[in-house]
């Protein structure tokens, strides 16, 4: 496989979170032809936060050859940042580089005007402030990330291993990407829209119902699902299940199910020689217009497309559908 090189900035006063997820997400022995490569303005030692610190190897020299650029977070994101960075991050930016930004590191992007006309988001503490020192940036403090293409951000701490997931997801698709989570032990699925931070007041045991009820109903994709029927496994009222689940997901119960749904249909598509009528049966979805219409409206492409893709001329030989298994801990 091509080497693909991430070029990781790490600014003074990086968090070592947000230095570490991308590290682990690209590392070279997931074998998908990633090589992350921290740098910083110049070699040699970058403070870190949480007293943590950083010997840096590279200088932005990095950027010359990267696929991906990535900006970590770091502290005080408001305050000056040094010229050749900016510098950098533009003429990488105009060169047609992948451009990433977790956490704060939306502020370095915004500060060099990667993200001018562009939506982002960040970290929800700091999503105001963005908004308000570049009003340029088209700010969504609410979501997990956002992908506009060569340029996506991710809010904040654990939102960078969902992005970088999307992204190895968007590369090579979604079975390397839930290998990849399945050794981090991290949700395999978040959508970008999914919102950062929902209020909580359910009583823990009802957590653990609707846990239950999610991983029930990833098993039965293939089966007609109704709010009523997974508020019956639930043990609770339609109306309470529904906005439970909504407060619990960021989604309603059936946008959930949707999805899974789509999920499971993208590895299939990866995985077996199924046709789009056969995994629309498969997945649920009932016909494979219907299909169609989900992958364009979510994934703004169509499934023989999504195929040509990503199935890269290996398909299964076995007429036999993925296990839902896959999702599973997406529903926890």
């Amino acid at each position: 496989m091509p080497e693909h090189k991430v070029a990781m900035l790490v600014l003074p006063g990086a968090a070592p979170l947000d230095v570490g997820i991308p590290a682990q997400v690209f590392a070279p022995r997931h074998g998908l032809g990633y090589r992350p490569v921290p740098c910083a303005a110049q070699p040699g030692a970058v403070p870190g936060r949480d007293g943590l610190g950083f010997t840096v190897e590279a200088g932005l020299e990095a950027f010359d050859d990267a696929g991906t650029v990535i900006v970590c977070g770091f502290r005080n994101p408001t305050g000056p940042i040094d010229g050749r960075v900016l510098d950098a991050l533009r003429a990488a930016a105009f060169r047609g580089t992948r451009m990433v930004a977790i956490c704060t590191g939306a502020f370095a992007l915004a500060a060099a005007g990667v993200l001018d006309g562009r939506r982002a988001t960040t970290h929800w503490q700091m999503a105001p402030v963005l908004a308000r020192e570049y009003p340029k940036v088209r700010v969504d403090g609410e979501v997990l990330f956002v992908d506009e293409g060569q340029v996506l951000t991710s809010a904040g701490v654990a939102a960078g291993i969902d992005l970088c997931l999307h992204i190895v997801r968007r590369d090579h698709g979604v079975r390397a990407s839930n290998t990849i989570a399945r050794v981090l032990v991290a949700a395999p699925y978040r959508s970008g829209g999914q919102s950062q931070y929902v209020p909580r007041s359910l009583p823990e045991p009802l957590g653990d119902v609707f846990a239950a009820t999610r991983e029930w109903a990833l098993r039965h994709l293939e089966t007609p699902l109704t709010v009523d029927g997974l508020a019956r496994h639930a043990g609770v009222s339609a109306r309470t299940f529904g906005r439970r689940f909504v407060e619990d997901t960021g989604y309603t119960p059936m946008q959930w199910v949707l999805r899974a749904r789509v999920d499971l249909a993208r590895e299939l598509l990866e995985r077996t020689v199924l046709g789009v009528d056969q995994i629309a049966a498969r997945t649920g979805v009932g016909t494979g217009a219907n299909l169609r219409m989900h992958f364009q409206r979510i994934l703004g492409t169509s499934p023989s497309e999504y195929r040509r893709t990503f199935a890269g001329g290996k398909l299964a030989t076995a007429d036999v559908p993925a296990p839902a298994g896959h999702l599973t801990a997406a529903a926890r």
